[in-house]
């Protein structure tokens, strides 16, 4: 999954247009784009949309109602029976959240004739100060887990914070620790870590620098707001050729070599840890059909 885009609910040409973009997964959204009033006519086209666009070339996530807003049954009710690939969940608070919603999540897939486990699911882990401080609670709370995710403006409304990033443009500290315990979180639960949004969407080059930080430092893709953002998104998240061939060739270096602890490859010594790196930027070649 190397870009996630955010589409309303509650529009049916935002919807269209959506899935035209060439994300890795749409997300279809019923929570924070769609007002209250229009959550209704959100839990009437969304199924709808997947139904119409299930098999496609995009990955389908739902984006529900957090637990505490006693609209997340209802959610679930609408969507579960158009068989989404996944849910995301907003404000998780930690891994009871997750083993809550995967017990919501295999009644309904009971009740619709599902296989049992194939929804998946990506939490939100930094919209309060509690989600920040709960992440190592993840670990092994559910099989489920497909991702983990994190978000800043929600985070900044919670703590009080008039902004989150500073007069350069860079995270300021607890937005920076937030970001980086995502990281942490997606590694003790051996799954893909999602950068959060870019909100200036007209400004490319932000979301490209931005983009390029992210991969360096080990997320694999990132959420989008707006469909102009995805080809971006795509661009930097696939591992280019180059790294596609020496992943390779660390590889074959170390199977010609009988697995050893350590392989020298042109004056360098490589070990144990690169060796897991360089197949895990495999997989990700492989999955976004970057191998040759």
């Amino acid at each position: 999954m190397r870009s996630l885009l955010f589409i309303p609910g509650d529009s049916e040409r935002k919807l269209e247009k959506g899935f035209e973009a060439g994300a890795d997964v749409v997300i279809v959204d019923l929570e924070d784009s769609v007002a209250l009033q229009n959550k209704p006519n959100a839990r009437r086209l969304a199924p709808e949309a997947i139904r119409a666009k299930l098999g496609g070339a995009s990955r389908i996530y739902v984006r529900i109602n957090d637990l505490g807003t006693g609209l997340a049954d209802e959610d679930l009710a609408a969507v579960v029976p158009a068989r989404p690939q996944g849910i995301i969940l907003p404000k998780a608070q930690g891994g009871a959240d997750i083993q809550h919603l995967s017990t919501k999540l295999r009644v309904a897939e009971i009740e619709n004739d599902l296989p049992d486990g194939g929804i998946g699911i990506i939490p939100i882990v930094s919209e309060t100060g509690l989600a920040v401080l709960s992440t190592a609670s993840y670990a092994n709370s559910s099989p489920r887990i497909a991702g983990v995710t994190w978000g800043a403006e929600d985070l900044s409304a919670a703590i009080g914070a008039r902004a989150n990033r500073d007069e350069h443009g860079r995270y300021t500290d607890v937005f920076r620790l937030a970001r980086s315990i995502t990281l942490l979180t997606a590694s003790v639960c051996d799954t893909a870590a999602i950068d959060t949004v870019y909100v200036d969407f007209r400004n490319l080059d932000g979301l490209r620098a931005e983009c390029v930080e992210a991969e360096r430092d080990g997320f694999t893709g990132k959420l989008a707001i707006h469909p102009a953002q995805v080809a971006v998104i795509n661009e930097v998240f696939t591992p280019s050729h180059e790294a596609v061939e020496h992943a390779r060739a660390l590889v074959a270096t170390f199977a010609e070599a009988g697995n050893p602890g350590v392989v020298g490859i042109d004056g360098r010594m490589y070990d144990i840890p690169h060796l897991k790196r360089a197949e895990r930027l495999l997989a990700r070649a492989q999955a976004t059909n970057s191998v040759r």
